[in-house]
């Protein structure tokens, strides 16, 4: 079968080209961290869930549309026992960068079919160091294992490793140094993200733990001294560089710095709705576009390209205890 030319028809009504897409490919994960979910979750029911076959043909019809890097979200992306075949696909269909973000706890099973399969980098989520604190943060994480998982993506040999730590006031912004030491050790990067308010979560006020990137920065200055970067990123991390090391610090700021001007992201649940914002509530349901048509792919990317229309200009998020969004982030896709 001859696969279609791949057209950049992805713009929004802002002038903003869509070339990277995130793809839940499910809401369930063996941690329970307090700024992502509630301590008990009701998750969907797995007949509501994108079959491996539908996510497949949602990362096609998209790479034909021009997006040139995918990266797979949950939820925990690896709680999913077929995940390596659908990474298999993925990796046939000539992507630029393709991603995954995971809390590593199952890389030392998977890291090495991962790689294989073609995935070329990793986020892993990595809030502290401190064994006791790492499961209060988590609810049911064991540092270790995600300690192990680092060394065996490390030991698989992707193209690139990042850490992600979301900072909290009272939680562990003690420990921001320690972090990048780690990063630093193992010749990673690493990149600090506020804490964003996607669904109204029990265990704090969010305006009480919100540390800024600016601050985070702060604490990492008293040590060791950040220039700007000039390396190119498809995602919406500014970069610095320290002057006597290769691993780069990362700010993700959708508070302090909104990044929404230049945004060329949107997402897809592990149920199929396109949201197209970060922040809002614009979305579209894909489903009837792949049941409805099983043997094509083009009602489904003539949707997409409608979907465009619905990308907004800007999010709003806010500390103040106004929740405007409120699915949590497992259900929206890290």
């Amino acid at each position: 079968m001859n696969t279609p030319a791949k057209l950049p028809r992805l713009v929004d009504n802002f002038g903003r080209q869509v070339t990277y897409v995130r793809i839940s490919v499910t809401d369930r994960c063996d941690f329970r961290c307090v700024y992502c979910m509630s301590e008990e979750m009701t998750f969907l029911p797995r007949s509501e869930i994108l079959s491996l076959e539908e996510l497949g043909r949602i990362a096609q019809a998209f790479t034909e549309l021009g997006v040139e890097k995918i990266r797979l979200t949950g939820g925990e992306p690896l709680v999913r026992r077929d995940l390596p075949e659908l990474v298999d696909f993925i990796g046939t269909l000539g992507l630029k960068d393709f991603a995954m973000t995971t809390n590593g706890s199952q890389l030392p099973r998977y890291a090495e079919a991962l790689k294989a399969g073609g995935l070329k980098r990793l986020n892993i989520s990595l809030d502290s160091l401190d064994p006791e604190k790492f499961r209060r943060i988590t609810r049911t994480g064991d540092l270790q294992k995600v300690l192990d998982g680092l060394d065996a993506a490390i030991e698989a040999g992707f193209e690139g490793i990042k850490l992600n730590a979301v900072i909290m006031h009272g939680r562990n912004e003690d420990e921001v140094l320690d972090l990048v030491e780690l990063a630093r050790n193992k010749g990673i990067d690493i990149s600090f993200i506020e804490e964003m308010p996607l669904g109204d979560v029990s265990d704090h006020q969010r305006g009480e733990t919100y540390c800024s990137s600016d601050e985070v920065r702060e604490i990492i200055e008293t040590r060791y001294p950040l220039t700007a970067s000039n390396s190119e990123t498809a995602g919406p991390s500014r970069y610095f560089n320290m002057a006597d090391s290769k691993s780069r610090i990362g700010f993700i700021s959708p508070h302090s710095h909104n990044f929404c001007g230049d945004c060329n992201r949107v997402r897809v649940t592990v149920e199929g709705r396109l949201l197209l914002c970060l922040g809002n509530d614009h979305s579209m349901d894909l489903r009837p576009f792949l049941r409805e048509h099983p043997d094509t792919n083009e009602p489904l990317k003539a949707a997409i390209i409608e979907a465009m229309g619905l990308k907004p200009e800007q999010h709003h998020f806010t500390n103040d205890g106004d929740v405007q969004i409120v699915r949590f982030m497992n259900m929206t896709g890290g």
